[in-house]
């Protein structure tokens, strides 16, 4: 059994990014020694809907924020889902890029986000689309790394099942017009591949967009264990990975695929 923190994190438009990422570091630093994992959501330090403060933050992946959530990390001996950056290349290159930490503060996995929200317009404008799954070993069993937009492909979910997924690990920023998508798309994805869903979404309000917070752990069977409301706030949830294979014994239809 494990014990996930979803850090809900606010990203409002009045905040300036330096206050924000003290604040936020604070919060992190107060969370981890009280679970084995937490999860930050998706572009939390701009706000997932903040076009040109994300093109003007952007930057390579070993950025001084993100050394000092390492550093976090390590100090408290524990994983930490450092939510998604805006990963710049020395080309100029573009990616909505997850980070994993594990509890000796190293990077051990980094997903680049292969749907991009926007159509013609938004996330695809300034970023480029990711191409590899990310499929590993974290507290919460084997786990495969999705961002947002993903949820609305089921395609990808089964792929991470495939390669071994026992639970899917997703940062967001989730708009409040679509709160119920998020209810039912993040229950469909569960209950569909037999897995926990264990999710992050930000708040706040930037760009003319509210995130509709909700962030949530969901079992295998498709039962909402933990739920945040729409304010900033920290939740916990105990997570037991084995939970998927059991259940994946009892009502085996993953072997009915065709």
């Amino acid at each position: 059994m494990s014990r996930v923190a979803l850090l809900q994190v606010a990203s409002h438009a009045d905040e300036s990014v330096d206050h924000r990422v003290d604040r936020v570091l604070g919060m992190v630093a107060d969370t981890l020694p009280d679970c084995d994992i937490a999860v930050l959501p998706e572009l939390w330090m701009a706000g997932a809907f903040d076009l040109p403060l994300i093109r003007e933050i952007a930057a390579p992946l070993d950025f001084a924020v993100l050394e000092r959530l390492r550093t976090l990390a390590a100090d408290a001996s524990t994983w930490l889902h450092a939510g998604s950056f805006a990963e710049r290349l020395d080309d100029g290159t573009t990616y909505n890029t997850a980070v994993l930490i594990d509890a000796s503060g190293e990077i051990v996995a980094t997903y680049r986000k292969r749907h991009l929200f926007g159509f013609e317009e938004g996330e695809r404008t300034i970023m480029s689309a990711g191409e590899d799954l990310v499929v590993l070993d974290t507290p919460l069993g084997r786990t495969g790394l999705a961002t947002c937009y993903d949820l609305r492909f089921p395609e990808m979910f089964r792929d991470l099942t495939r390669l071994g997924a026992q639970t899917f690990l997703l940062c967001s920023g989730w708009p409040t017009v679509r709160i119920e998508h998020w209810r039912m798309l993040a229950r469909a994805r569960a209950i569909e591949d037999l897995a926990w869903f264990v999710a992050t979404n930000g708040v706040g309000s930037h760009a003319g967009i509210t995130l509709c917070g909700h962030s949530v752990v969901i079992d295998p069977q498709g039962g909402v264990v933990a739920e945040a409301g729409e304010a900033e706030e920290v939740i916990f949830a105990e997570v037991d990975p084995t939970a998927s294979d059991e259940w994946r014994t009892e009502f085996p239809a993953l072997t009915d695929r065709l």
